[in-house]
């Protein structure tokens, strides 16, 4: 089954309909991907995808609906659904980027007025096709670029948590994890390890408070350093985190606090990496 086919039972006309699939790339330490920003906080979504380059105005034309999508972790595409777009002009002030750090500028970019519609609604984060090779090209016009449609899930839901065992994410990307798997980790105690990409070092930390290994990668994930003195003498960075040992539900802060001695002996992160006691 091809997408199109969707489109124009829909009774729309393939050539007012373009396709946009948002990857961006650019997303800073502290930023959420497209698809996080969908899924989180729906009018931070709007707000990303109503602004757009200069450059890209004349891949969206005259167009007046979008079919939205989104690159997920796995390369996937996803639907996230079918919008109105009424281009406005220039952006006529500044506005915050909501997945990077950074501010558009007045002047900078165009604005569009872009509003989420009923039609194919029961398809919304269920539906994924193949965008084909041409992942660079985010905009494409849907009479030109029929996609073939991959996948058509009952629910729209989030992959398992992979267990302590499988977990791997840079800390770019905590804030962003599902919220079944914020709350998995925010139950949870233990040692975990942080590598830094750039200079190979390890760091042994433990989580101990009532917030367990969640609360405490915020920390770092909004300081860059937690407060450790190691961390604090290296240019921020966008530390691996992954776990080493789950403390058991009976097990005191010092019973923690001794797992953290035995891992940082395993690991000399004290003579090779970045821990300071």
């Amino acid at each position: 089954m091809m997408f199109n086919s969707l489109l124009s039972e829909a009774g729309l006309a393939l050539g007012d309909v373009r396709l946009l699939r948002h990857a961006d790339s650019k997303r800073s330490r502290k930023g959420r991907t497209p698809y996080e920003l969908w899924r989180d906080d729906r009018p931070a979504f709007d707000l990303y995808q109503s602004i757009q380059s200069i450059e890209s105005r004349g891949d969206f034309g005259s167009a007046n609906h979008w079919a939205s999508f989104a690159g997920t972790e796995d390369g996937e595409t996803l639907f996230l659904g079918l919008y109105n777009a009424e281009f406005l002009g220039l952006l006529r002030q500044d506005v915050p980027t909501p997945n990077r750090d950074d501010i558009d500028r007045a002047g900078t970019c165009h604005s569009y007025n872009v509003s989420e519609t009923e039609l194919l609604g029961e398809y919304r984060g269920k539906l994924f096709i193949d965008w084909g090779s041409g992942t660079r090209a985010w905009i494409q016009r849907a009479d030109r670029q029929n996609k073939p449609i991959v996948e058509l899930r009952r629910t729209s839901k989030d992959p398992e948590f992979p267990g302590f065992s499988e977990f791997i994410k840079p800390l770019s990307r905590i804030e962003g994890l599902p919220l079944g798997w914020k709350e998995v980790l925010r139950s949870s105690c233990g040692i975990y390890l942080l590598t830094c990409p750039r200079t190979k070092e390890q760091y042994v930390g433990s989580a101990t408070g009532d917030q367990g290994f969640l609360g405490r990668w915020l920390c770092y994930a909004h300081s860059g350093h937690g407060g450790n003195e190691g961390l604090k003498s290296r240019d921020p960075s966008d530390y691996q985190l992954s776990i080493l040992e789950v403390a058991g539900s009976a097990a005191t802060v010092e019973d923690v606090l001794q797992m953290e001695i035995r891992w940082k002996a395993k690991l000399q992160s004290r003579e090779m990496g970045l821990n300071r006691n």
